[in-house]
């Protein structure tokens, strides 16, 4: 971003949310480094399954990562949850787990 503007995207989807995100966690930090973007947060759908790939890709590229999540609810409502510490993402993965079960 140019004139020192801080920019980052609170909600990008990878391809491992099935029929929501197209394009890899690879690919879509080298894009967010090409256009100057500072920080990302990747939140599939019910589901950490890119994280690993996108902590790698920021590593790579020097954006930062936010880990995050995209909840569907079972009333047809969704909210995105991101995670500040290690006990709030194992309490993350935890629910995960129960809404699969």
């Amino acid at each position: 971003m140019t004139g020192g503007t801080r920019y980052a995207e609170l909600q990008v989807t990878s391809h491992f949310s099935f029929l929501r995100g197209a394009s890899p966690c690879e690919e879509l930090f080298a894009q967010a480094a090409t256009l100057g973007i500072e920080a990302l947060a990747v939140v599939d759908r019910n589901s950490l399954a890119g994280i690993v790939r996108a902590h790698e890709a920021a590593k790579t590229t020097g954006v930062r990562l936010i880990v995050g999540c995209r909840l569907d609810l079972a009333d047809g409502m969704s909210v995105l949850v991101y995670p500040t510490d290690r006990p709030a993402y194992s309490r993350l993965c935890r629910l995960l787990s129960l809404g699969k079960g």
